[in-house]
C-alpha cells in the first residue's frame, strides 16, 4: 500500500469517526436535568419482552427507579424487544440513572432466562445475548431532549402509536403495556406519570 492509499485510509476511517461521533454524541444526555425521549433496545434486537415475565421485571426496575433513584416517567411503552419512555431525573444524575437501570435490569433479565424451567427459548434467547462470559443485553440507548411542548406531544404519540404500527393493536389505548391508558382515562397504567 503507498503512503498516499495509507493517508486517505487514515483520514477516510478519521472522518468516519468523527462523524460516528458526533452523531453518537447527538443522542446522549447533555442536560442531567433535562426530560428526555429515550429508547433502548435490546440487542440484535431480540423479542425479550414478548414473555409478560420478563416485561414485569422491567416495569418493576422502572418503579424502583421512580421510588429511589428519582426517576420522573411522563410517558412509555414496551415492545417486545424495545422500549420508549419520556423521563427526567430528580436528585440525581440522569446518565447515571440510565446507567444503573440498564446494568440492573439486563443482569436480572438474563438471570431469569438463564434460571428458567419453563422458558421453551432458553438457548435461542442467550445466544445472542451471551458470548462466553460476556453479557450483553442492550444495545445502548438513544435520548432526545424534549424542548417543547410541541415535540414533547409528537413523542407521546409516536410512544403510544408503536403497538398500532407494529401491528399488535387496532387501538393504542388497547395496549397495557404503556401510558396511553393513562393519557386517554381509560384505565390507571402500571407506571406513575409525572405531568408534563
Amino acid at each position: 500500500m503507498s503512503n498516499l492509499d495509507k493517508e486517505d485510509l487514515q483520514s477516510s476511517s478519521y472522518k468516519t469517526f468523527s462523524i460516528f461521533n458526533r452523531m453518537a454524541n447527538a443522542y446522549t444526555i447533555h442536560d442531567q436535568e433535562g426530560t428526555y425521549f429515550v429508547t433502548f433496545t435490546v440487542h440484535q434486537g431480540v423479542d425479550v419482552f414478548s414473555r409478560k415475565a420478563y416485561a414485569d421485571m422491567l416495569l418493576e426496575n422502572l418503579h424502583y427507579c421512580q421510588q429511589h433513584k428519582g426517576l420522573k416517567i411522563y410517558a412509555w411503552v414496551i415492545m417486545t424487544n424495545h422500549c420508549h419512555l419520556i423521563v427526567r431525573s430528580e436528585g440525581f444524575k440522569l446518565s447515571d440513572v440510565i446507567r444503573d437501570f440498564k446494568k440492573h435490569t439486563s443482569k436480572k433479565l438474563i438471570e431469569a432466562i438463564e434460571n428458567s424451567e419453563t422458558e421453551s427459548r432458553k438457548r435461542w434467547l442467550l445466544w445472542p445475548l451471551m458470548k462466553g462470559e460476556v453479557k450483553w443485553f442492550w444495545e445502548g440507548y438513544h435520548g432526545e431532549g424534549i424542548t417543547s411542548r410541541r415535540f414533547f406531544d409528537t413523542k407521546v404519540r409516536y410512544i403510544h402509536l408503536n403497538p398500532v404500527r407494529a401491528g399488535m393493536v387496532e387501538k393504542e389505548e388497547e395496549y397495557l403495556l404503556s401510558s396511553c391508558g393513562d393519557f386517554y382515562g381509560t384505565r390507571k397504567g402500571l407506571l406513575e406519570l409525572e405531568p408534563f
